[in-house]
């Protein structure tokens, strides 16, 4: 698989689909599936495992690479670990059947565990 370019926004996955609230991505960035687990348990414990969160992407592009110290040619390297692309406008997590300050705060800790500038967003048809 080839490495790609990561120009534009994103054209699908911009709307909330699950929850009421969730964290958009503002960067673009390769997410480690590492990254987007460390981001999951602590919105999780932040919650207390009430309500809802959806993880809405999926690191399906393995990422390469050579050992040190190998020369060049010999074919591409192993697999080193697992990415998805991100790209401006993507919905990263959703979280539904927990108060307003809960969701804020559990996205919040969320995004400090991303490598994207993140912004919190809230469903249209959400009343406080």
């Amino acid at each position: 698989m080839q490495k790609g370019r990561m120009k534009g926004n994103s054209q699908r996955g911009h709307r909330l689909s699950n929850g009421t609230f969730g964290i958009k991505s503002l960067d673009s960035s390769f997410l480690t599936a590492r990254q987007i687990e460390a981001a999951r348990i602590a919105a999780t414990r932040f919650m207390k495992r009430e309500g809802s969160l959806w993880i809405k992407i999926f690191p399906d592009k393995p990422i390469t690479k050579k050992p040190l110290e190998v020369r060049m040619g010999k074919g591409k390297g192993s697999v080193e670990y697992w990415a998805a692309v991100v790209k401006p406008g993507r919905i990263l997590f959703e979280i539904g059947g927990v108060p307003f300050d809960v969701a804020k705060e559990a996205l919040r800790l969320a995004a400090q565990k991303l490598p994207v500038k993140t912004k919190f967003i809230v469903a249209r048809d959400y009343q406080a």
